[in-house]
């Protein structure tokens, strides 16, 4: 039987990766650079990096990248694509970056049907900063910040930025994925290829693609055991599933 063999895509970078054993950012970085090679927007493609693990996209897409303020992706990828309509313009955001620091500029860039695709890093932690609750935190996780486990009554619900997001009608396209096993993984692929189309076909509108991501370091568990987890507790929190369109 002949053995399949994968190839490194062109829009990624041939270099070891810095991220912590079992993070998903390597694996959504693959499905971002294949999705642009398929397409063949390599040259014609702009990525929006902010502050948090995220940042790192830029050692590894080999596209034009740059470099924002924390929670500003939104609001410069708007600038950038009305003054180079002709370029495919992502951000690539975690958690705590577009659920926190960078809410407003997520809403109002929904709100306002910008036209511009946004990859989004769910794991439920700031991850960068040494493992912070987040927005997205679940009830009773443990963080650094809450040690005792995430209370509603003190600390509030996790925010769910699709469900948010995707009752506005400037929001063409929001669906949540996982980055858990192979399966969820091609459904991730998938779900980001048809975002970057739509920006492509020159629809009008936002859409967001919410991946689901383990952080082992910060779960405080091994890589196999936030998989376990992200299946057993994260997805009932956070659904997976096409939201809109």
């Amino acid at each position: 039987m002949m053995q399949k063999v994968f190839t490194k895509p062109e829009a990624l970078k041939d270099c070891q990766t810095h991220y912590c054993p079992g993070c998903g950012h390597g694996i959504a970085h693959r499905l971002i650079a294949e999705t642009i090679d398929e397409l063949g927007i390599r040259g014609r493609t702009i990525g929006i990096a902010p502050v948090g693990c995220s940042v790192l996209a830029y050692d590894y897409l080999d596209v034009d990248m740059v470099e924002v303020a924390h929670g500003r992706a939104p609001a410069v990828a708007t600038g950038m694509k009305r003054t180079n309509p002709d370029k495919i313009i992502f951000s690539y955001q975690g958690d705590g970056d577009l659920a926190a620091i960078g809410t407003s500029e997520i809403i109002h860039a929904a709100h306002r049907g910008e036209q511009i695709t946004v990859i989004f890093i769910n794991n439920a932690v700031f991850g960068m900063t040494g493992g912070q609750m987040a927005p997205t935190t679940l009830l009773e996780q443990v963080t650094t910040t809450t040690p005792l486990g995430r209370d509603a009554g003190k600390q509030g619900y996790p925010l769910q930025v699709s469900e948010l997001l995707a009752i506005l009608p400037g929001a063409i396209y929001i669906e949540r994925c996982a980055l858990s096993n192979p399966a969820q993984v091609r459904k991730a692929k998938k779900a980001i290829k048809h975002a970057f189309e739509l920006q492509l076909n020159n629809a009008q509108g936002l859409s967001l693609v919410e991946l689901l991501s383990p952080c082992p370091t910060y779960w405080r568990m091994t890589p196999a055991k936030a998989i376990e987890w992200m299946e057993n507790e994260m997805i009932k929190i956070f659904p997976l599933g096409r939201l809109k369109g």
